[in-house]
């Protein structure tokens, strides 16, 4: 009776979470803010400059900025604007969603200094005399136009203002109303224009005894409305200069996050099954805990009140292979002591204890790399990160707690006593538990990776001679991120073709420095140039294609300044990820093992480096956010074969005296975890082949970085890790004798 309550416990948890889940995840998922590159709208970088050489910028000058900003936003009628200050001199402003981008960049930009002056220019009133909220839109009493009319404070300043204009006599009776004047503007130079800087020059015949102040003009009703409402959010107490600016289309975003959602969901039941048919009960469990996993992923992303972007959602599926990492460890260790002969209770005991240490090592190895790439990482990247964080610390709670709740309620009802074959394990494969210990066998067969070391060797040796020729001669192919430049995306429902396109672009005046079609049922072409485009011509660009196609082109601009700031910071990411990691596995291993797996993930970022140079695919932001997720999982696989190592020396009790005898030990771990590394991933392949061939576009770069850095890291730790350390620690052996018991420690470093 005893035993069948833990099965009706067992079934209750999960009744009551999929309860849970079947009548709030929608809720959830919908409250969840979708980034701009999901929804549509625009990134925009700002560098904050001083209005005179006596201004200083300050943290209060910026929050005052910030503040100014979010009011113009709310104006607008933006309710999930995110705008932030980074750094000393920087403001980046994110609005998703929005239809009138280009209304939206002029609002943002206009610092909106309004003065009055005379023809000679000099200021007779400012915007501080201008009553605060009182502009509005309004149409003039004689011709019905749009007008924008505003009060000022004092009608006897105006007055005195008026007066004056009046008294210099035609022609020059004219009180000209500015928006941002600058040094060296004159109304001389702008009256001769068709399209002038100034807003207005009304006549004044007479003085005018009224604060009530109309300003005409080529006004439409909206842009009349846009000016009365830049006047009643205030002027800007800085100049702000675009630095870097990413707009996406309705269309674009729609796109990616159907097809992104849909590759999510391929990715995950492809990973469910594979689960079930190689643990096959075990896997069930993993599936049911994977599946409460993502509920609280989104339930606590939700309470965090983020924004979910293309890169996170990438996180959260590159999560569930650590989810799924963590259950094979521990399935495998369970299936590794039913081998040896242990009853179920027993190896679920076994297998659980001795598979902790190697989870929340590869776990903070990994959380180590998303910390840096938050640390380091622009808000796209920022967004990768915090999911990522987020992923790897339920996943812990749900793979170490969950599975081991569920699978250990089954375990103790005793249900499972008889039924070996539930965890995989055939009848043939369990050994006499008193009988003496063999050699492992992997496909039953004796497999020697010791042996081939020196082929490992060379292989690598050759390819990171041609990966540094390709450097050298081809080097990289970057994107403007890296450089500097614009981007333009155009999708269609109709293809497109080269000719077309370029014919577009010649009436617009741009010559493009290459275009890339790609696509299939919706065409996207892909054009760079190595000029940044200006707030106008990106506004006439999408103006044009809007037209011509019915559709908003995705634009991306870049400075000089955000390129070179972006390697900066992706070598500070690279580096003091390796320094962390060294000292994170020196002092939980040793300096040996420290180094050399900074040699492994070093080997494989710079694969991922060399097929980018050779294969000549952009390399943009993205890839370094892969390259940094790539080294967590280098250091993941390589800190699982390493643990294994350090367990089976510990297990002898004595000290290795031999490279023979060190050599059979490290031969004996790698057969071991072959099996949970190529599980690992193939699982962690499966999600990112669905996001490669299913998902958005924009992500194909960053899901090909992943692919070739998860070939690279499995390689890296089953046989390049592992064998440079034992040739390393091998030679040392006679001078100084290691051991990983528990004891006290030998004289001289441990293994």
């Amino acid at each position: 009776m005893k035993n069948r309550g833990k099965i009706v416990a067992f079934f209750l948890i999960v009744i009551l979470f999929a309860t849970t889940i079947g009548t709030t995840v929608t809720g959830i998922t919908k409250d969840i803010k979708l980034g701009l590159d999901l929804q549509g709208g625009f990134e925009v970088l700002y560098e904050v400059e001083p209005v005179d050489e006596n201004q200083e910028v300050t943290r209060s000058l910026l929050e005052g900025t910030v503040q100014t900003l979010n009011d113009r936003v709310n104006r607008l009628g933006i309710s999930e604007a995110v705008i932030n200050i980074e750094g000393e001199d920087r403001i980046r402003v994110q609005l998703a969603g929005v239809d009138n981008q280009a209304e939206a960049r002029e609002m943002l930009a206009t610092s909106a200094r309004l003065s009055f002056r005379d023809v000679n220019d000099n200021e007779l009133l400012d915007g501080s005399d201008v009553k605060e909220g009182s502009a509005k839109q309004d149409f003039d009493p004689n011709t019905n136009a749009p007008i924008v009319t505003l009060q000022l404070k004092d009608a006897s300043r105006f007055n005195e203002v008026t007066t004056q204009i009046s008294q210099m006599g035609s022609p020059d009776n004219l009180l000209v109303i500015w928006m941002d004047y600058q040094e060296g503007d004159s109304f001389e130079a702008e009256s001769v224009k068709e399209d002038p800087k100034y807003i207005s020059a009304p006549r004044v015949k007479d003085p005018l005894n009224t604060s009530d102040v109309m300003i005409s003009g080529n006004f439409t009703v909206e842009s009349a409305q846009q000016l009365a409402d830049i006047i009643n959010s205030g002027s800007l107490p800085v100049n702000m200069e675009e630095i870097y600016s990413t707009s996406v289309g309705a269309q674009f975003g729609e796109q990616a996050l159907n097809k992104t959602v849909f590759a999510a969901f391929v990715g995950i039941g492809l990973i469910f099954l594979f689960m079930l048919a190689f643990y096959r009960f075990p896997g069930m469990i993993a599936a049911v805990n994977l599946s409460i996993y993502i509920y609280l992923i989104l339930l606590v992303f939700e309470l965090l009140n983020g924004v979910l972007t293309l890169p996170g959602i990438a996180a959260l599926i590159l999560g569930v292979g650590m989810a799924v990492d963590a259950n094979i460890i521990t399935f495998e260790r369970i299936k590794e002591e039913l081998r040896a002969g242990k009853s179920v209770i027993a190896a679920f005991k076994a297998g659980s204890k001795n598979s902790l240490t190697t989870i929340i090592d590869a776990n903070i190895t990994t959380l180590l790399a998303a910390s840096v790439l938050f640390i380091f990482g622009t808000s796209s990247v920022k967004g990768f990160a915090t999911m990522l964080i987020i992923s790897i610390l339920v996943s812990f709670l749900t793979a170490v707690f969950g599975t081991r709740l569920l699978l250990g309620l089954w375990v103790k009802s005793r249900v499972l006593n008889n039924r070996k074959s539930w965890f995989g394990v055939k009848k043939d494969e369990i050994k006499d538990i008193a009988a003496k210990e063999e050699e492992p066998k992997l496909f039953n067969r004796h497999i020697s990776f010791v042996q081939h070391r020196k082929k490992y060797f060379i292989f690598t040796i050759l390819m990171i001679l041609v990966g540094t020729a390709s450097l050298l001669i081809f080097k990289l192919n970057p994107g403007i991120d890296f450089t500097n430049g614009s981007r333009i995306e155009i999708v269609s429902e109709s293809s497109l073709t080269e000719e077309e396109i370029n014919e577009g672009l010649d009436e617009l005046g741009l010559e493009a420095k290459s275009i890339v079609l790609s696509g299939t049922d919706n065409e996207i072409a892909v054009t760079r140039y190595d000029t940044e485009l200006s707030e106008d011509r990106v506004a006439e660009v999408q103006a044009f294609f809007n037209e011509k196609y019915g559709i908003q082109p995705s634009v991306s601009v870049v400075s000089p300044i955000v390129g070179q700031e972006l390697v900066k910071n992706a070598i500070y990411a690279v580096s003091i990820a390796a320094i962390g990691m060294i000292i994170y596995v020196t002092l939980r291993f040793e300096f040996f093992f420290g180094v050399t797996a900074i040699i492994a993930l070093l080997h494989d970022a710079f694969i991922l480096l060399a097929v980018f140079s050779i294969t000549r695919m952009e390399f943009d932001i993205n890839i370094v956010a892969a390259i940094l997720t790539i080294i967590g999982y280098s250091i993941n696989n390589t800190i699982v074969v390493f643990d294994r190592i350090r367990e089976d020396i510990g297990k002898r009790k004595k000290r290795v005296k031999s490279f023979t005898e060190l050599a059979k030990i490290v031969n004996g771990s790698l057969v071991r975890t072959f099996t949970r590394s190529m599980n690992t991933t193939i699982s962690t392949m499966i999600a990112v082949l669905a996001f490669l061939f299913l998902g958005a576009q924009s992500i194909g770069g960053f899901a090909i970085a992943l692919a070739i850095g998860l070939i690279a890291g499995t390689y890296s730790s089953l046989l390049l890790a592992s064998q440079l350390w034992m040739v390393w620690r091998g030679r040392m052996i006679k001078k100084k004798p290691v051991d990983f018991t528990k004891k006290k420690r030998v004289e001289g470093p441990q293994v």
